[in-house]
């Protein structure tokens, strides 16, 4: 009896917090205040690193369009511009300008924040450590479940209304 209460304790302490529920959840937003992942317990959350002068770009319009179509379902769409790939305008503002302008976004938009290496954001430091996700590029895409844990990562070329990131998150939706 001793041994399986040994392994049910080493099991379950092995077990950490969900990547959302950790103290690197929150993002500086664009709009000012802090954007935490931790308040949307519950849905599932699809984040992608984003730069207004990358080939990509046009993916901010699909992005845009994912979060008109699932938001009532439980999806929340945030979008974390940044410079590590020399494709980001020079300020937040401009960057808010810019996808206001081009594309209308409404989904939530972080500050322009570092994804990669030493000036990464926690959040994306603990991808890399735990999960070893790191973006090669502009526009890979996190996935989230609704408990804020890791589910699924896609590359540039995945575009978000594409059918294997649509499956992803209709599968996390369904769950409870």
């Amino acid at each position: 009896m001793r041994f399986f209460l040994k392994v049910f304790i080493l099991f379950f302490s092995s077990i950490g917090p969900a990547v959302a529920d950790r103290n690197d959840s929150a993002f500086k937003s664009i709009d000012g205040g802090i954007l935490d992942i931790r308040e949307f317990r519950g849905k599932a959350v699809l984040l992608t690193n984003t730069a207004s002068r990358c080939g990509f770009t046009k993916q901010l319009s699909d992005l845009e369009q994912l979060h008109q179509d699932y938001r009532e379902k439980g999806l929340v769409v945030i979008a974390v511009p940044s410079n590590d790939f020399n494709q980001e305008l020079s300020s937040n503002l401009k960057v808010k300008e810019f996808c206001n302008v081009n594309f209308g976004l409404t989904f939530p938009m972080t500050e322009v924040t570092s994804i990669r290496g030493k000036e990464a954001h926690p959040f994306y430091r603990r991808l890399k450590k735990e999960y070893n996700f790191q973006p090669k590029w502009n526009f890979y895409k996190v996935l989230l479940d609704k408990k804020g844990n890791f589910r699924a990562s896609f590359n540039s070329f995945t575009k978000p209304n594409s059918p294997s990131l649509l499956k992803e998150v209709d599968e996390v939706l369904k769950q409870p």
